[in-house]
């Protein structure tokens, strides 16, 4: 995906400041490291734009970032709209009454959770993280905000690693964005 109004250059710059990291978490995979994205301001920035425009237009009543990446651009994105924040967390993490699923990922298993009470009937949501890899984590969040009762505009990643089908975890309802593909 290209953004309008972020030419070439500041794409390229964005892409130029991922790192990889060779046999991180696991041996034989190559982790997409952000941080050095974040630890530049107007990098940063330029990514909130992005995923601010791959909203285009949509109302969203909430901004839903997942554990621990997808808290940094969520939170900025719901800031820069206007909107409320929810973490989905890892098991055991929020306090409070949750509902969580358990699902498999690339390199093992995991579970995470929502408030009961952080998407109320109806709300228009977006969901935010860093990457679309296989699927699983964001699959389950989507699962947690629709049992809840919210309406799905937009799941918006900063890099989906295509070859990984990731998509296939998302109903034909569910929009899904990505910045930067590989």
């Amino acid at each position: 995906m290209e953004c309008a109004s972020v030419n070439k250059k500041s794409i390229d710059r964005i892409e130029g400041a991922i790192r990889e990291v060779h046999d991180f978490p696991k041996p034989g995979i190559v982790f997409k490291d952000i941080t050095p994205l974040l630890a530049d301001g107007e990098l940063l920035r330029l990514t909130t734009q992005m995923f601010q425009e791959t909203l285009e237009g949509s109302e969203v009543d909430k901004v839903i970032g997942i554990d621990a990446r997808g808290f940094i651009f969520g939170a900025a994105l719901a800031d820069r709209i206007g909107a409320g924040f929810i973490p989905i967390r890892k098991k055991g993490k929020l306090p409070g009454e949750t509902s969580g699923v358990a699902y498999s990922l690339e390199y093992g298993e995991a579970h995470v959770e929502i408030h009961k009470d952080a998407v109320r009937e109806g709300e228009r949501v977006i969901l935010v993280d860093d990457l679309l890899a296989t699927g699983g984590t964001a699959g389950a969040a989507v699962k947690l905000i629709k049992d809840l009762g919210g309406q799905i505009v937009c799941v918006s990643f900063l890099i989906e690693l295509e070859f990984l089908g990731g998509r296939k975890n998302f109903d034909s309802d569910v929009r899904v964005e990505a910045i930067l593909t590989y």
